[in-house]
């Protein structure tokens, strides 16, 4: 090929010296800790097994681009944070990305077609075809034919966050919040929300701790906790028939509040912890307690709470009365009460230790979302087809899930083990490196001037460990 010489970038002076740039500096890359993604999904097994979801109806012999091979190249950049398709034109030429993938030809030498040559991996049209693909699509469809099994991928998360336990656990919360995800165009099924004041759509996420179970996408013209005890059911009852004797606790914020989820819940065995919007009869029942707090405040100047237990029933949307725990709260702008409506007994969980260590824990939750949101581009609902949008939200979670199994697995105990995907991204992912591709390997050239290249070393001695799930 003939080098052509690029154009030089005149950035000023340093003493007698010019500074100068230009981009022929050849095969580099920036995210060249991307080498530990890698580790982390092969310690998974997690591309491998979410590739099982969707049935290819594309014709072999034509297939350049595995189905498994797509879903690395784009959570492994979701992960280094590239958020588009279009990013993907240039990022095809990558040969360290190509490596992490797992493409035999690293460089593209060998592409089929002559245009192709110089591109190891999928074009972003290529890539789009799996988020444009229909629920009807057979082998007859035309172009878009990679058909995904949602139930199929909550399942492969799900166990993943089992395989995530040496021992059985005694008990476990499991968190769900609804979040929005604003829209700027003509979405399929968008709707205008008023209480977030644009068009949206309003997913469900379920977490368990740091590990993401499911989400769903659903349009924003909804009760937030509708279809919960549907989503929940086959999380519950893959938890149970690997731990039976596990006792599990399902938390939310007021919204879920509902007879219909409570009830279910009671029906099934399960505990429950909610949120409870206040109301005339809910503040008057801590009337005393408010009373008290107030005085306690005037007394000391400082925040004063009480907190009161007592069984509550609504006028006719509750089909029985149930435990609520009261906190009457005064502060210096007034008082400030709060309820949660619970079926832990009184006898073993104490009303301070229920809403303060309990309920209020669950903001760690809408931290997991945020990170899944903004770090990681779980907002990017840019397809027209809800369908589209949905396998995005999906995506975007399998790359939240691949920096939890990267903290877990390889993080753990070092000043990076609770760091959000940004910071691992900016002081793990974004690394310079020279890659020479050679017939017998890969080398990269990690930058000398790294400063955390002692960290990154342990990381990666962790991680070269075996599967935490033996191929079956």
């Amino acid at each position: 090929m003939t080098e052509c010489t690029s154009e030089k970038l005149d950035l000023g002076r340093l003493g007698r010296r010019s500074v100068v740039a230009d981009f022929s500096g050849g095969r580099i890359s920036s995210d060249s800790g991307g080498l530990l993604l890698r580790e982390v999904d092969r310690r998974l097994r997690l591309t491998e097994r979410l590739a099982s979801c969707f049935t290819d109806y594309r014709n072999p012999d034509l297939i350049e681009h595995q189905v498994d091979e797509l879903l690395r190249q784009r959570t492994y950049c979701l992960a280094l944070g590239y958020e588009d398709l279009n990013d993907h034109e240039e990022l095809s030429r990558d040969p360290l990305l190509a490596a992490l993938v797992g493409k035999p030809d690293p460089t593209g030498v060998d592409r089929r077609h002559k245009k192709d040559k110089g591109l190891p991996l999928a074009s972003a049209s290529t890539l789009g075809r799996i988020e444009r693909t229909k629920a009807y699509a057979t082998k007859q469809t035309r172009y878009e034919k990679v058909v995904c099994d949602f139930d199929a991928l909550r399942d492969v998360f799900v166990q993943v966050f089992i395989e995530s336990h040496k021992a059985p656990p005694e008990y476990l919360i499991i968190d769900l919040d609804p979040s929005d995800i604003q829209l700027h165009g003509h979405q399929e099924e968008r709707f205008f929300h008023g209480y977030y004041d644009h068009y949206c759509y309003l997913p469900m996420y379920i977490f368990c701790g740091e590990y993401p179970l499911a989400v769903k996408l659903r349009p924003a013209g909804i009760d937030g906790a509708l279809g919960a005890s549907e989503m929940l059911a086959p999380i519950v009852e893959k938890l149970r028939a690997t731990w039976p004797e596990v006792c599990l606790l399902i938390r939310g914020d007021s919204g879920f509040a509902r007879d219909e989820l409570m009830s279910w819940c009671e029906q099934n065995d399960l505990d429950y912890l909610f949120g409870l919007a206040k109301n005339t009869r809910l503040t008057s029942a801590i009337a005393k307690q408010m009373e008290q707090a107030r005085r306690e405040h005037l007394e000391t100047g400082a925040p004063a709470r009480r907190f009161r237990s007592f069984s509550y029933r609504t006028i006719d949307s509750w089909s029985r009365s149930r435990r609520v725990v009261g906190k009457a709260e005064y502060l210096a702008k007034g008082e400030n009460p709060r309820f949660v409506v619970t079926s832990l007994p009184n006898s073993y969980f104490e009303k301070r230790f229920l809403y303060e260590e309990l309920y209020c824990a669950r903001g760690e939750m809408e931290n997991r979302i945020k990170e899944e949101q903004l770090d990681l581009f779980g907002n990017r609902a840019s397809c027209h087809t809800f369908r589209g949008n949905e396998i995005r939200i999906w995506l975007s979670a399998t790359a939240h899930l691949l920096v939890v199994g990267l903290r877990t697995l390889g993080l753990a105990g070092s000043e990076l083990a609770r760091a959000q995907a940004s910071t691992i991204r900016n002081k793990l992912f974004k690394i310079g490196a020279q890659v020479t591709v050679s017939v017998r390997r890969v080398y990269v050239q990690l930058s000398s001037a790294y400063p955390l290249k002692e960290l990154f070393i342990d990381v990666a001695r962790r991680l070269r460990g075996p599967p935490v799930a033996a191929a079956t």
